[in-house]
């Protein structure tokens, strides 16, 4: 009796001491979907309302450049724009009346072409009716060509005006993704030029896992095929957690240096990713991890 428990721990000793010394398929390094957010404009930031560690929602106002200098410019582009309405209203106005004065000239001239043609007026009233009636015609094309040129002007100072309307929108910095701000570089009050990165900020609830494989085990690795993924909790324990490949590359490159695989032969190897899901927060930037593309082995879990 006793001897057959002494057998039973044994074996069940072997297999533990199997199961340890099972490598993993791939090992790789936790990453995250980095943005850096950087200034459109230049100026002294009146407001920065990003912190490190802080989490920020997409579309928050994470900063604001100071836009006195254009506000003031969009407020006299605006008054600019008012005053070529006005003019054009005018030209408007003065070809309406000319019209009204080019059909009464118009009316004189006919009236007088069919007198002299009864011999009951003279060349000169005849010439005197056709000269008003030219002259009339005359300004009223050089108001029109005016009304024109001022039509133009109005093009050009709206353009002007939605201009500085982009750059007063650009002073708001937008946040553009939900996520963790890893870093600031940016203070309020500081004075930024445009392209200055201001903080970066990344989406920790879910991180990818960058591994690599060799040639042998690619055809293991499939997209969107799930996989376990397991991280080191300290005194031998090891946490499993379901993730799922996202993305395989389609050229090998040589063994990176801090890489390991299971055919340490083989120099060419191929990069993929896994997308684990990160909600408890556990996974950090940089954490190693190893990879099972097989089925689940027993691992400790918690």
């Amino acid at each position: 009796m006793i001897s057959s428990r002494r057998s039973r721990i044994v074996l069940v000793l072997l297999v533990v001491a199997c199961r340890k010394e099972e490598a993993p398929d791939a090992y790789g390094n936790f990453e995250a979907i980095e943005v850096v957010v950087s200034a459109q404009m230049a100026g002294p930031v009146t407001r920065f309302a990003a912190s490190e560690g802080e989490r920020l929602t997409r579309g928050t106002i994470a900063a604001t450049i100071d836009t006195t200098a254009f506000v003031l410019e969009r407020r006299q582009l605006s008054a600019q724009r008012e005053a070529v309405g006005a003019r054009q209203a005018e030209f408007k106005e003065q070809t309406r009346v000319l019209e009204v004065q080019r059909e009464i000239a118009t009316r004189v001239f006919e009236r007088t072409k069919r007198l002299h043609d009864q011999k009951a007026a003279t060349a000169q009233q005849l010439d005197q009716a056709e000269r008003d009636l030219r002259t009339l015609q005359a300004q009223m094309d050089a108001v029109r060509a005016s009304q024109r040129s001022v039509g133009l002007e109005s093009v050009a100072v709206e353009a002007r005006v939605a201009q500085a309307q982009d750059r007063v929108s650009r002073a708001v910095v937008v946040n553009p993704i939900t996520g963790t701000v890893l870093v600031t570089y940016a203070r309020e009050g500081e004075v930024v030029a445009p392209g200055q990165p201001l903080y970066k900020i990344a989406a920790l609830d879910t991180l990818e896992l960058r591994a690599y494989v060799s040639g042998a085990q690619l055809a293991a690795v499939k997209i969107g095929q799930p996989v376990d993924v397991s991280i080191d909790q300290g005194k031998n324990q090891l946490l499993t957690l379901k993730g799922t490949i996202s993305w395989v590359s389609s050229q090998g490159e040589f063994t990176p240096t801090p890489v390991q695989t299971r055919d340490e032969r083989t120099d060419l190897v191929y990069a993929f990713k896994i997308r684990v899901p990160n909600d408890k927060g556990l996974l950090k930037i940089g954490m190693p991890a190893d990879v099972s593309l097989g089925a689940a082995r027993p691992r400790t879990e918690s």
